[in-house]
């Protein structure tokens, strides 16, 4: 079971900023990890579990913002495609492998 952190929060204040960097810091010490920016990502072995999290969250929420959780099971989660761009091209093409003579 994945369980999904996106979040908009304002920083435009000093408090704004503050805010943020509580509910930051308090999705890394509870075991997320972030998988683009404002989207946190923590495995769970359960659904039980995953509620366990999920509660934590709640009990850290900004006041002011937006905030979304859900959960995914591992089977959907494998099933997620990630596109990155292209490479620059002004980087030079490295060989795959080294042919000796």
């Amino acid at each position: 079971m994945w369980v999904f952190v996106f979040f908009d929060l304002p920083t435009e204040t000093k408090k704004d900023r503050k805010n943020y960097s509580l509910f930051h810091k308090g999705l890394e010490k509870d075991g997320y990890t972030m998988m683009q920016y404002s989207i946190y990502i923590r495995h769970c072995n359960s659904r039980e579990n995953a509620d366990v999290h999920i509660k934590r969250v709640k009990t850290i929420l900004p006041p002011r913002g937006e905030v979304i959780i859900f959960s995914l099971t591992d089977k959907q989660f494998g099933m997620i495609e990630l596109f990155r761009g292209k490479e620059p091209k002004n980087k030079p093409d490295t060989p795959q492998q080294l042919e000796l003579f």
